[in-house]
């Protein structure tokens, strides 16, 4: 099924990000990369070396596989922080395309939507291709995209929570409201919760926590991929309606009477 993923200028096959973040160890994050059948991990450029290559840099353990890199600004609460980061990241390395993400709440985790907003209006007119953090607002979402987000990416429930989708109406309104993918990221927590945000309508899913910190990594990463190929699938076939009462699957019309 010929299904891509388009981000900008940008195709994908996989409909699954992954996350660099947690892990024992940069072998481990590789395996399950791979596993995950990601062709995009992202990566926290405040704690993840990606810039440096006197010492042990992510970039090389990634350099044989295709996997591109999709940098974020974790760390960063403010978008001065933000821009300053992705300047020297594009300078540094030459990638354009990044994942913008302004904490406001270091107990939540929930991001300021109005710095993220200030931030992308001036990232996407330099030519960064952005990929926009927020809440699972449909409002800041049309906002983003006007300020112009390559794509939005709705939080499911706070980062690392693992409590899945909290809001599932949310997802369904912000793709009303937006023409660029949705991809819902932060909360994930089981294949599952993927797939169920892939039902609901979403672009792709990213998530980190629930495949590093899972007790087998490269498992729980093979099992996202199906997850997110499964929903996705499941939403182009288009589910049943729901009802509140039985509907036999056999046709009871023409039954003989006995």
């Amino acid at each position: 099924m010929h299904d891509p993923l388009i981000i900008g200028s940008k195709s994908f096959v996989s409909r699954l990000i992954v996350g660099s973040g947690k892990y024992k160890d940069f072998a481990t994050t590789k395996q399950a990369t791979l596993a995950s059948g990601a062709e995009m991990i992202t990566v926290a450029v405040r704690r993840v070396n990606i810039t440096d290559s006197n010492s042990e840099n992510l970039l090389d353990t990634f350099k044989d596989t295709g996997i591109s890199f999709l940098p974020n600004s974790a760390g960063c609460t403010t978008a001065k922080e933000a821009i300053a980061l992705f300047r020297l990241v594009k300078e540094a390395t030459g990638i354009d395309f990044i994942k913008l993400e302004i904490i406001g709440d270091q107990r939540t985790l929930y991001p300021d939507t109005l710095e993220t907003l200030e931030a992308c209006q001036i990232l996407a007119k330099e030519g960064f291709c952005v990929l926009a953090y927020t809440n699972d607002d449909p409002i800041m979402a049309k906002k983003l995209e006007e300020a112009g987000a390559s794509a939005v990416m709705p939080l499911a429930s706070p980062i690392g929570s693992g409590l899945g989708i909290q809001n599932r109406y949310n997802i369904g309104f912000i793709k009303e409201a937006v023409k660029v993918p949705v991809i819902v990221d932060a909360g994930v927590g089981c294949a599952s919760d993927a797939s169920i945000a892939m039902e609901l309508g979403a672009d792709g899913v990213l998530t980190n926590s629930a495949i590093a910190l899972a007790k087998d990594p490269v498992l729980m990463a093979e099992s996202m991929k199906h997850a997110v190929l499964a929903g996705r699938k499941s939403y182009l076939a288009g589910r049943i309606p729901k009802k509140a009462y039985a509907d036999p699957s056999s046709p009871v019309f023409g039954l003989a009477q006995l």
